[in-house]
């Protein structure tokens, strides 16, 4: 058994990622600051300590002991990004830095930091892989990318084992349709649930490439376990691009076109070879059938 720290533990992708190591044995430590998440996400057999990784002094001594740091924490809200570029930056940059240094201190193995797809450009290049583009279209996208430089600059500096996954649109329990930044699928069900119709940015040719959350679990616990220790990024995606209008017809209902918004690319697909190869890794649950049990969880079949 080892212990372990999850920061943004109590979010979407945290609480999974919690449930998996708790599953696996492991004593866990939550660190978050319930900006974003919920406590009832949290696992009852986790260890809660409400705190913000802005705070060095307080996340640091919760450092101590652990073997490994899933780094999670952050503001993923693309527009709000755009809107209050300086807060979100402290978040994900800053909070980031404390996250490595903290563990640096601490004596902590390995951090394995969640990084994002919003690091790349938006290209008509597709699959993209790690050696695509970086040329973000949001700040959010940009603090992502100046995260997973630091992991690099800690490893080679400090010898602190880093991973940095990018992942891709991470769907299914848990993801609300209001609070952090939405992703259409939880929108389109609410939307069906009161009966209104589906609201589609654009033309709904955009595309993006979603993954399952609790496969972006497992990806975490082989990163962990993996030999890659120097920073590099893996893409965490299914390989597949579906288009908005493909995910309003699994759901079903009436659709109304909105103007497009900024800061986002217009298609996405992953490549996953990486993740194959270095972590064995690859999605287990497809779209169809993710998206059929959340229908049922949110009874709008």
């Amino acid at each position: 058994m080892s212990k372990l720290v999850v920061t943004g533990g109590a979010g979407f992708i945290g609480s999974h990622v919690v449930d998996r190591l708790i599953e696996l044995g492991h004593q866990v430590i939550v660190i978050d600051n319930l900006l974003l998440g919920k406590k009832s996400f949290i696992n009852k057999k986790a260890k809660f300590v409400k705190a913000d990784i802005r705070d060095f002094r307080k996340i640091k001594k919760y450092f101590s002991g652990a073997e490994a740091i899933f780094h999670l924490a952050a503001d993923p809200r693309l527009p709000i990004s755009i809107e209050d570029p300086v807060t979100t930056h402290e978040i994900n940059v800053t909070g980031t830095i404390n996250v490595l240094e903290a563990a640096r201190k601490c004596g902590v193995k390995k951090v394995i930091f969640s990084s994002s797809c919003a690091v790349y450009a938006d290209t008509d290049i597709l699959p993209i892989n790690e050696s695509s583009s970086t040329s973000p279209l949001s700040p959010y996208g940009l603090h992502k990318l100046m995260g997973e430089q630091y992991c690099r600059l800690y490893s080679s500096l400090f010898g602190l084992e880093t991973v940095c996954l990018r992942y891709f649109n991470v769907f299914g329990p848990r993801k609300l349709a209001t609070g952090s930044y939405p992703m259409v699928i939880p929108i389109f069900l609410n939307q069906r649930l009161k009966g209104k119709s589906l609201t589609v940015v654009g033309d709904g040719t955009a595309t993006r490439d979603y993954v399952y959350v609790t496969d972006v679990a497992k990806a975490n616990v082989l990163a962990w376990q993996s030999k890659v220790k120097d920073g590099s990024p893996i893409n965490i995606g299914s390989g597949v691009q579906t288009s908005v209008n493909d995910i309003a017809k699994l759901i079903g209902g009436q659709k109304i076109n909105l103007p497009p918004r900024v800061g986002e690319m217009k298609k996405i697909q992953a490549d996953n070879t990486k993740a194959k190869q270095l972590l064995d890794w690859k999605p287990t649950v497809k779209l169809e059938d993710g998206i059929k049990d959340l229908k049922k969880e949110w009874g709008v079949e």
